[in-house]
Order: structure tokens, then C-alpha cells, then sequence
């Protein structure tokens, strides 16, 4: 796998069956400790400098922290993260009396429902059929963020036991990389760390929704109770069982446990075929737990 590998839609579909059993896994915040720097550093910084938000910064950090660290919105999609994040201080008394106008995002919500795959290729495509400015702005905050992304994100390692886990499930079932985070961005960081073998192909947010990816990568190939999904985020629970498969929760702030607790047992149970009912319930639970619906303020 070179730094400009480019996988289509194509390769989850034409993927071939080798083993018995499936594991998507997540990268950022799953596989490596990056969602932290990569919000606070690079998201938010960027956010409150294309849409002109420094007297109300304090708001919009707070708000953008919430939906896309600490909350059941954690590791959704960049621009519905970005809405969001938005959408939580309209009513805020601090912003409202600040007199900022904060951006209602009419366009970027009609892309984000029109279905296709919600990434920058696709954004930009949108631009060069319609000309519009509100889109034009979205897209030159997304590149931006990668670019910021690419200079500041390095030498941060997996979390221990990922290394083992990879190589257990490398041994026993076929895995791609499932996430939302840019395809470049995900194949350099996995090359970074020399990780790439490990996974037959990696699947980003050019590539559609995670439901999606596992739909495409499994359908017609593997027993749904054979696919596990691996994943920090409600939306990786989701996409698991949109599609009927199993789903192993890397809990936030206790990472190193969870992934010591896959390799040591849960995978095993996953492989045994008891790893469904009581088992996954209890993972789920305590990693619904951890994440609130609702900010405090």
C-alpha cells in the first residue's frame, strides 16, 4: 500500500471472502489516540476562522467539543459534526447577546440529505453543477483541515494491544478499515505505523456512510453474526446493527482496557460464536454509558 493508494466503492464490493468470519474496525479515536488533537488543534481553530467566530470562541469550542468528543454524536461525519456543533448555541444567551451571526448552513444540509457519500470529492462536485458560495465556503474549511491534519497529526501510536489485536485478527478473519475520516489521510497514517498489511483495504468517507461499508464489503459473503464491527462512537454500534452484524465498543478514556479485553477474551468469544447476547450487551452497555445525549448547559 503506497501514500497515494486510492480505493473506490469497487473494492468493497469486489472483496474476497478468505475466512469465515469479518471485523471492520475504526481509526481515529479506536485504533489511534487522535480524535482529541485532531478536533481541539485542527477542527475547531478552523471552524472559528472561516466563519468569523472569535468573540463567541469559548461557545464554539465548547459546543464542537461536546458533539464530536463527548457525546453520542462522537466520530460522526465532518460536516454533519460541523451543523451540529452550530445548531447547539443558537439558543445560547451568551452567543445570541454577542451579536454573531452564526452561519444556518441551508445548502450544506441539503448536500448532507441528498444521500450521496458526504466527502470532499463529492462536495466538490456539487460546486462545479451549482456555483454556490455556502458550499464553496464548507469545502475550503474541509481542505483546510486536512492540510492542518496532515502537518500537525504524526507519530501518534496505536493504543497498546491494537499491534496484538490486529495480528489475531489478521490470522482469523478478513478486516478493512471502516471510518469517516478521509481515505488519504487514514492510508497515511496506518503506512505511518506500518499497519497497512494488516488490513485488506481501508474505506473512508469518500466511500459512503459505515452502514454502507459494511454493507458492501459483506453482503452475500458472510453470516451476519460472523461480522463485528470495532468502534468508539455510537455511530460504529449503528452500522452494526444496520446490517444485522456484532459490535465491540473501544470505550473513550479507557481505551488500553478495552483493547486488552478484546484480545484476551472477546474476540475469542466472537470467534466461538458466543460473543452475542448477555456478552455484548454488557460492552454495550457500559460504552452507552460513558457518552450523554445532551450537553449541561
Amino acid at each position: 500500500m503506497s501514500d497515494d493508494t486510492v480505493y473506490t466503492q469497487d473494492d468493497l464490493v469486489n472483496l474476497k471472502q478468505t475466512k469465515e468470519t469479518f471485523v471492520g474496525i475504526d481509526s481515529d479515536g479506536c485504533v489511534f489516540d487522535s480524535m482529541e488533537v485532531k478536533q481541539k488543534i485542527c477542527f475547531h481553530p478552523v471552524i472559528i476562522k472561516h466563519w468569523h467566530l472569535e468573540p463567541i470562541e469559548k461557545y464554539v469550542r465548547e459546543s464542537a467539543e461536546f458533539v464530536n468528543l463527548y457525546s453520542k454524536s462522537r466520530g460522526s461525519n465532518r460536516f454533519v459534526g460541523l451543523i451540529e456543533s452550530i445548531d447547539l448555541i443558537r439558543d445560547r444567551p451568551e452567543v445570541i447577546a454577542s451579536g454573531v451571526k452564526l452561519p444556518e448552513f441551508n445548502e450544506l444540509r441539503k448536500f448532507i440529505d441528498s444521500g450521496i457519500a458526504l466527502g470532499n470529492p463529492a462536495l466538490a462536485a456539487t460546486i462545479e453543477e451549482t456555483g454556490n458560495e455556502e458550499l464553496k465556503e464548507a469545502l475550503e474549511w474541509s481542505l483546510e483541515i486536512n492540510r492542518v491534519v496532515e502537518a500537525t497529526v504524526k507519530n501518534l501510536p496505536p493504543f497498546k494491544w491494537v499491534m496484538e489485536s490486529l495480528e489475531k485478527i489478521k490470522a482469523n478473519s478478513d478486516v478493512i478499515v471502516i471510518s469517516q475520516t478521509p481515505c488519504e489521510a487514514l492510508v497515511r497514517e496506518w503506512k505511518e505505523h506500518s499497519m497497512d498489511p494488516y488490513v485488506e483495504m481501508i474505506a473512508g468517507q469518500e466511500h459512503g456512510t459505515k452502514t454502507e461499508h459494511i454493507k458492501l464489503a459483506t453482503a452475500g459473503k458472510y453470516d451476519s453474526k460472523k461480522i463485528l464491527m470495532i468502534g468508539d462512537a455510537p455511530g460504529d454500534r449503528i452500522a452494526a446493527k444496520a446490517n444485522n452484524a456484532l459490535f465491540y465498543a473501544i470505550n473513550p478514556t479507557k481505551e488500553e482496557a478495552s483493547w486488552e479485553r478484546f484480545y484476551k477474551e472477546a474476540y475469542d468469544k466472537f470467534l466461538e460464536g458466543t460473543y452475542e447476547g448477555a456478552y455484548e450487551q454488557m460492552v454495550i452497555d457500559e460504552f452507552e454509558a460513558l457518552l450523554p445525549e445532551k450537553p449541561s448547559w
